[in-house]
């Protein structure tokens, strides 16, 4: 699993910001369980309904039973379906000529298709043609899951609430009793040979945002097994930790740092942005000339390369104003007047700063 957020997404009112970083941490964690379960599968070759009245309703009649008759290209079964699943079947409209999959245990079905040999045939409307499988009616299947812890905690919890539960106020918080419950299952699951752990990654964004709780917390998290990878991104150079008046690069604790293998980033060259700014340009459907990929290259390094990708789409109006399908070098150039850069504004509230307003 890849979970990507924003640090200021973990401060909300509807939980504790710690419990917003473990959850996201959680989601983060798949795990991949195998069950083998006892099936029944094949084409519906007849199927029968016993139907009496409704208790409630006379006029209205419901199934008691089914009869259900399926068959593949080696074996034919007959079975008789009780009520409850004979609704089902009425609810899912099953007809003969549908292939269907149904668990043995949870009656729960499964419409895999119409068979080919189908006699009834659609121009419109009509469903995937399937092959009707071979071997056995009855057959145990192998089947895999990939869900998160973040799931699984969801699931317990709503099972640990209870009747009572009714009339608490709802909360998105879960207890740590459930997670240690659902950890120790997980394990044994592994343990068994039932289950597979898949750590994931996990990429937080804007990570001077976080304060020194979060920190502190997610220090101790990641000593945990069942942690993800933590990708941490920030474009802050020495800044304050929030939340303390410590000074520390990027605004993350010496502690944690020292646990991070840090990826150093170097400014991009001139051949780097023109290369940006080609392939942003293909995929925003803008055609440039030579002249103007060198001077949005320029503009590019002498200011930024954000300012000169957000250039792409003004110069390309530009240029549809001459009805024209390529963007030109003034085209580039007109629309560099007009939107300035950081730099070019914070000239201009220089120069205009005793005119402007003060907060």
């Amino acid at each position: 699993p890849f979970v990507q957020v924003s640090a200021s997404e973990f401060y909300s009112s509807e939980m504790k910001k710690t419990e917003a970083l473990i959850q996201t941490m959680r989601k983060a964690i798949g795990v991949r369980i195998k069950e083998t379960r006892t099936v029944l599968e094949g084409e519906v070759a007849g199927l029968d309904y016993d139907m009496v009245p409704n208790p409630y309703n006379p006029t209205q009649k419901i199934p008691e039973s089914a009869t259900l008759t399926l068959e593949t290209k080696d074996d034919k079964r007959t079975f008789s379906v009780s009520g409850r699943l004979a609704l089902q079947f009425m609810q899912e409209g099953l007809e003969a000529g549908d292939v269907i999959m149904i668990d043995k245990e949870s009656g729960r079905i499964s419409r895999l298709g119409k068979s080919k040999k189908a006699k009834k045939k659609f121009d419109l409307g009509d469903e995937e043609e399937v092959d009707v499988p071979l071997g056995k009616v009855e057959k145990e299947k192998e089947f895999t899951y990939v869900i998160t812890l973040h799931v699984l905690d969801e699931a317990n919890a709503s099972r640990v609430g209870g009747f009572f539960s009714l009339f608490s106020p709802p909360t998105k918080e879960i207890d740590n009793e459930v997670r240690n419950a659902v950890d120790e299952q997980v394990k044994n699951w592994v343990e068994e040979g039932r289950a597979e752990l898949l750590p994931g990654v996990l990429f937080i964004d804007e990570t001077h945002l976080m304060d020194i709780e979060l920190f502190t917390f997610m220090n101790r998290a990641m000593e945990s097994e069942m942690a993800p990878i933590i990708i941490l991104a920030s474009n802050r150079g020495f800044s304050k930790i929030r939340g303390t008046d410590i000074t520390a690069p990027h605004g993350i604790p010496l502690d944690l740092l020292d646990r991070l293998l840090i990826i150093t980033t170097e400014s991009y060259t001139p051949e780097e942005i023109k290369t940006i700014i080609e392939i942003r340009a293909a995929e925003s459907g803008i055609t440039l000339s030579r002249d103007a990929i060198e001077k949005l290259t320029q503009l590019g390094t002498e200011n930024s390369l954000r300012y000169a990708i957000q250039l792409l789409a003004p110069a390309f109006e530009y240029a549809k104003l001459r009805n024209s399908g390529n963007v030109e070098v003034e085209d580039v150039e007109r629309a560099a007047k007009i939107f300035v850069d950081v730099g070019q504004s914070s000239v201009y509230l220089k120069k205009w700063e005793e005119k402007l307003l003060l907060m």
